[in-house]
């Protein structure tokens, strides 16, 4: 197959203007928004969301979704040829990294070899890549040790480093290679990207500014600076937008903040991504070592309650009903008119099966301190519980110290909540992440799920050559995580953010601009900022 290179752009569409109750702060081209989670700048490191805005931005990739539709296009490359388990992509000759040097296949090689040696972010994505190898300056092939479908889409998460820069900035660490530049990434920016890095406080805020040199222009209404701030609480970030001195707010905002915002006049932007709300229950752990206890709670959980949680308006919510394991939209989903729902005798003749009494346990169902609707699911969840005779107690665990916990099972939870999306776009980066045994201990996947038909499942929607072949096996592996429960998918996700009206985000309001992808919305050089 060969790809040939597609120029896109962005169009910049009129978005809705808000009314004289919100004034429109004259910040000169600045935009500012904000995300909960810190910023990881390290491109090699990078997994969340916030850590997604920050790549998009300051690197770019050999390919990128395509724009209102299925499928993928060239970027810093220009065409690719699959022969096998070897793929082959020409690279543009008129892009350069932000200190001047040229972009080669040497960097493309040097970016794969980096992400596989630090093993940390999505460097999981590339498992199956054996190796690359620079077949010229413009010219690279990527070896994989088996047919591996999802390879086009993993490589939206390998941004391409300056080699240069990160040999010229080398810290201390075992062998030649030291740190691999660890420590002067996770401060500077070494890439081709619309935006530079002028400073970067994980905690605090990134200040970027627009590249001026960026190979496919940046049009004049972009941002010429940019300034994401992390961890802001969710009154202050509603007083600031009310004032006219903030322009996007992160997508964790309560959805009654974010209704009283759009009454005030506020845009709404939205991104339907490829993602869902899951409640996670640790499987190692009685009582839900036990698969009918686990299905009691599945089918006690009040599915119509939470999404009436997380409605702002008549139209527009923060997620819709599911249907199973999978979202709407991607292989093996169940159809949009099969949605779950609460039976309470269902719960109740699962929990008599079970090999524990309620009497003899209390669940520890824990929520995400930087996420306050985690909480309310939480009480909603003990409310259910508790009609099963079933005892529990909440407790709030910041980001930090729940990624640590669950590293180890019997540090983690009963209950886990978490947001987790496809981070390529395909079903693989949703579910493998979450639910093969070899990633038991990561942040996605506290339920220790250790289920050999979930695996088999899971590597062959990996390996099948055919969308046909894919949907049914990802049909199958739906049909077996509804079977044995080890989490409760409570809604597919949609996230919505509050806007000012100085912004205008095609990425974020027209499906034909959507990328799919989410956090590639906020591509910065797609925006117009009003002076």
């Amino acid at each position: 197959m060969t790809t040939t290179l597609k120029t896109w752009g962005a169009a910049l569409l009129a978005a809705t203007t808000m009314a004289a109750a919100i004034p429109a702060a004259q910040a000169g081209g600045v935009l500012r928004l904000d995300e909960v989670a810190v910023g990881e700048l390290d491109p090699g490191k990078a997994s969340d969301y916030a850590d997604s805005i920050l790549m998009f931005n300051v690197y770019d990739t050999l390919v990128i979704p395509n724009q209102g539709g299925p499928g993928h296009q060239p970027h810093l490359a220009t065409s690719w040829e699959q022969d096998g388990t070897s793929v082959t992509f020409k690279l543009r000759d008129d892009v350069t990294f932000n200190s001047g040097n040229p972009l080669t296949a040497e960097d493309v090689v040097f970016s794969l070899e980096r992400m596989k040696t630090l093993g940390q972010g999505l460097s999981y994505l590339f498992g199956d890549v054996e190796g690359a190898e620079a077949l010229d300056e413009h010219t690279v092939r990527f070896d994989l040790a088996r047919p591996y479908a999802p390879f086009i889409a993993a490589l939206v998460r390998l941004p391409i480093i300056d080699k240069q820069a990160v040999m010229d900035n080398l810290g201390e660490g075992e062998g030649e290679m030291g740190d691999w530049g660890q420590a002067y990434l996770s401060a500077n920016s070494a890439g081709t990207g619309a935006y530079t890095v002028v400073s970067h406080n994980p905690q605090q805020e990134t200040v970027m500014e627009m590249n001026p040199d960026y190979f496919l222009g940046v049009p004049e209404a972009a941002p010429d600076t940019v300034r994401l701030r992390y961890g802001l609480e969710a009154a202050t970030v509603r007083t600031l937008i009310t004032q006219g001195e903030h322009d996007i707010a992160s997508q964790w905002l309560p959805p009654e903040v974010i209704k009283a915002l759009e009454a005030n006049g506020a845009q709404l932007f939205t991104e339907s991504g490829t993602g869902a709300f899951y409640v996670k229950m640790n499987t190692t752990k009685p009582p839900l070592d036990d698969v009918n206890c686990r299905l009691a709670l599945s089918k006690a959980f009040d599915y119509g309650a939470a999404l009436q949680m997380i409605a702002i308006t008549d139209q527009i919510a923060q997620g819709s009903a599911p249907t199973g394991a999978i979202p709407v939209g991607m292989f093996g989903a169940n159809p949009a008119d099969q949605t779950l729902g609460r039976d309470l005798d269902a719960a109740k003749q699962h929990l008599a099966d079970c090999q524990y009494s309620p009497e003899d346990f209390t669940l520890e169902i824990s929520w995400i301190a930087e996420v306050p609707i985690e909480e309310r699911f939480a009480l909603l969840m003990q409310a259910n519980f508790a009609e099963l005779g079933i005892r529990s107690e909440i407790t709030k665990l910041p980001w930090a110290l729940f990624s640590e916990q669950v590293s180890k099972p019997e540090n983690t939870p009963h209950i886990s909540q978490l947001f987790v999306n496809a981070v390529t776009g395909d079903p693989d980066t949703l579910l493998y992440g979450q639910y093969h045994s070899s990633t038991a201990g990561t942040w996605q996947s506290p339920e220790y799920l250790n289920d050999p038909e979930v695996d088999r499942h899971l590597e062959a929607g990996r390996t099948a050559q055919t969308p046909q072949a894919r949907e049914q096996a990802y049909s199958a592996l739906n049909e077996r995580l509804m079977e044995i429960a080890p989490t409760i998918y409570g809604y597919d996700r949609q996230s919505v953010f509050a806007a000012s009206s100085r912004v205008k985000a095609p990425a974020l309001t027209d499906p034909e601009a959507a990328f799919g992808l989410d956090g590639m919305g906020f591509s910065f050089r797609l925006m117009e900022v009003a002076d």
